[in-house]
């Protein structure tokens, strides 16, 4: 019997498809402007810490100074980790990629956390909040056990984006420094209806922990096409070496038709907004860091691609000689994208289960039908 031919529209990679409603972010590709509920990003950039963006994702407003001091002090007091997790760290594999061990690690957390199984809000909440303060620690921790030095505790003088980086390096950041990974991370924080995003707000559709939605979200970064392109962008600036040389490199990219990381974007059809932010900090941290080159390299890449190709830098362009600059090693660029987007995820996660209804798309069937079982022995 012939089957009817299902009338299904196929939206490949679900482009322009509206899967759900949100305040927390909104993507505006047409005019390049991202905004945090309700505020510009170029409104906020430069004056709003990462703690403050945290607060007006989880909480609908920015804070005033006392719940800033109460949300700082909570997330820094929150930065460590059950003593059998950092065993699992000790005894990751050396050569496993750090979004590996990251993804790995927090799925293990949700076995030590007392309210995973809990899903009221005021259980989320907490587990929101020790998520976003235990990321950086997982990630800090790695590269001290992977370079043979000790562990360190959190500094409660510090702020939470200081702590981070005083417990990844070994030492306090200055004031500068300080400042752009501050910002750094405040750019990242959230951005629509990602691939990652959209995976959380999937997996917890079922009704899934957040440990388990988290867990969905870092596998989804973790390809290139997604959160992976800094760590490619700065294997490109290494390779090239000198700025004298950036014209018949990327010429023979395109020529080749291969792809220039940190370049293009699904929804921004001018220039990301991200980008522009880092672009002035990677000038700024390259000239402070001795490694001058590395901007003017960056800087001539994007004058040819926007030349012959007319597609501007994205987010992760720039970043990659931002935390170059920091003395952050490439592969944990990515690891770092994952710890800022952290609360921008459990904020999702937390806005789909405050309204939910299971995820469910479904699909058009081009298979075969009523085929005829065969005994093994007369199969061809």
């Amino acid at each position: 019997m012939e089957q009817a031919k299902e009338d299904k529209v196929v939206v490949r990679g679900l482009e322009g498809v509206v899967a759900g409603e949100t305040r927390i972010s909104h993507v505006d590709g047409a005019n390049g402007q991202l905004y945090y509920d309700g505020y510009n990003l170029d409104e906020l950039a430069g004056r709003t810490s990462f703690a403050e963006t945290i607060y007006l994702m989880w909480y609908g407003k920015l804070p005033t100074p006392a719940e800033l001091r109460s949300l700082r002090s909570r997330l820094v007091a929150e930065m460590r980790l059950p003593t059998q997790i950092v065993t699992m760290i000790q005894l990751t594999p050396p050569g496993a990629h750090p979004m590996c061990v990251l993804r790995t690690i927090v799925s293990a957390l949700g076995m030590f956390d007392p309210d995973v199984e809990d899903m009221s809000d005021e259980a989320n909440e907490r587990k929101a909040l020790r998520l976003t303060a235990q990321v950086p620690t997982i990630i800090a921790d790695l590269h001290r056990v992977r370079t043979g030095q000790p562990l360190l505790s959190p500094d409660p003088k510090l702020g939470f984006a200081a702590n981070f980086l005083y417990m990844f390096r070994g030492a306090t950041p200055d004031a500068v420094e300080e400042k752009a990974f501050d910002l750094t991370l405040m750019l990242h924080a959230d951005h629509g209806m990602n691939a990652s995003t959209f995976a959380g707000r999937v997996t917890v559709s079922t009704l899934a922990d957040l440990h388990s939605g988290l867990t969905s979200a870092l596998g989804t970064l973790k390809g290139p096409l997604h959160g992976g392109a800094n760590e490619r962008v700065m294997e490109m600036l290494m390779d090239i070496e000198h700025p004298d040389v950036v014209e018949s490199y990327i010429q023979g990219m395109l020529e080749n038709k291969q792809r220039v990381m940190g370049f293009g974007h699904r929804v921004y059809k001018t220039e990301d907004p991200r980008a522009r932010h880092l672009r002035g900090m990677s000038k700024q941290l390259c000239e402070r860091a001795k490694v001058p080159h590395l901007y003017e390299i960056s800087e001539r890449i994007e004058r040819i691609v926007k030349e012959r190709k007319g597609i501007y830098p994205n987010v992760d362009f720039y970043s990659a000689t931002v935390q170059h600059a920091l003395r952050i090693p490439k592969e944990y660029f990515t690891t770092i994208f994952a710890a800022a987007r952290t609360p921008g995820w459990l904020a999702h996660m937390r806005e789909q289960l405050a309204d939910n209804r299971l995820i469910r798309p479904t699909s058009r069937y081009t298979g075969r039908y009523d085929l005829k079982w065969v005994p093994p022995e007369q199969r061809t």
